[in-house]
């Protein structure tokens, strides 16, 4: 391919001569190199330009496109090449699989995703992901991590289970440690919060709009099978584990006691929340201070649900039923309806 230089010494030769053959000898060239650049020239077109050349996959392009944009740029070539081959196509494979990469490319294109940096408000994001606890006893227990978005200021509440009971009773301890409830809530799609997804709308738990109707807050969920969309507390979870769960390389011991697991959350929480933040580069105690007012007031009295489910007494049978097992209860009770909690079950 010449360089521009020689370009323009085959464009001067041919200005001077007006023949393509004589210039093709002043600038030692084929003549048919000079007639190609004397055309680019002519017609408008870029003088390095290459030519523009009809490819055997031109035909089957708007195909090619759709399988790939069907299968979200996961279609392979060689199925691609053979549905081509069921529509007449004659080129060889190599030609379909660069046909098929200059798609894809194209594709991942126009659908990357764009992270923008997330610009919190105070008082208005609360984050809540849940992990693996440590074994008391041989029971398995559950971690519950809450961050606040804009103070990072971290929460860890130990948990028995996972159900509406237990999660809505940490989250009214969360607020009261807080002094205040944000405007929302976000979590992942636990079944505690979202029942189903019809046409990509969650449907809420009856339960869970129970609660936040009670605090005045919004339950939001992510984005199903997207990671992307948890944020921040996702490191807190990370953080908590490794400094509460016992392991080969923190050497704690296991811990006996429900008690002493509760201690060791709290002592976490006062260490990560006493010192600096790696990127507010400050304490996010510090900041809570200055969150708190931003965060509105909560009831006085925590929602029911949280403290267990609740059961009617019958009128001739003293007994209700709870996780397929029947409890007795005082013969006339002050009140017809109980509630139960998984905690307060005989084992």
């Amino acid at each position: 391919m010449k360089s521009d230089g020689e370009i323009m010494e085959i464009l001067a030769a041919y200005e001077l001569t007006g023949s393509f053959r004589a210039a093709a000898e002043l600038a030692d060239c084929s003549h048919h190199t000079v007639a190609k650049h004397v055309a680019a020239r002519d017609a408008g077109r870029p003088i390095a330009e290459r030519a523009v050349r009809d490819r055997v996959t031109d035909a089957f392009m708007p195909k090619i496109e759709e399988m790939v944009d069907r299968s979200n740029s996961r279609v392979r070539a060689d199925k691609v090449h053979r549905t081509l081959r069921l529509l007449g196509y004659e080129g060889s494979e190599r030609s379909t699989r660069r046909a098929v990469h200059q798609v894809k490319a194209a594709w991942r294109l126009g659908h990357t995703r764009v992270h923008r940096p997330w610009i919190t408000e105070p008082g208005m994001w609360l984050q809540y992901d849940f992990g693996d606890g440590p074994r008391i006893g041989g029971v398995k227990t559950i971690l519950f991590v809450a961050w606040l978005a804009w103070s990072r200021f971290r929460i860890v509440i130990p948990l028995r289970d996972r159900t509406a009971p237990s999660v809505f009773a940490a989250l009214d301890r969360c607020f009261r440690i807080l002094g205040g409830a944000p405007t929302y809530v976000l979590t992942d799609n636990e079944k505690t919060v979202t029942t189903m997804h019809v046409a990509g709308v969650p449907v809420r738990n009856q339960q869970t709009l129970e609660f936040a109707r009670h605090y005045g807050v919004s339950v939001l969920t992510c984005q199903p099978a997207d990671p992307a969309t948890k944020g921040g507390v996702e490191a807190s979870v990370k953080l908590a584990k490794a400094d509460i769960v016992p392991t080969d390389t923190n050497l704690l011991a296991e811990y006996t006691t429900f008690a002493g697991l509760e201690s060791a959350c709290e002592a976490f929480m006062d260490e990560v929340n006493h010192r600096e933040h790696r990127v507010t580069r400050r304490k996010p105690a510090a900041m809570l201070a200055e969150e708190q007012p931003r965060l509105h007031r909560i009831p006085d009295a925590a929602h029911t649900v949280a403290f267990g489910l609740s059961r009617t007494v019958p009128q001739n049978t003293p007994m209700v039923t709870f996780e397929n097992a029947q409890y007795s209860v005082p013969a006339h009770p002050r009140r017809p309806r109980v509630r139960a909690h998984p905690r307060h079950r005989h084992r």
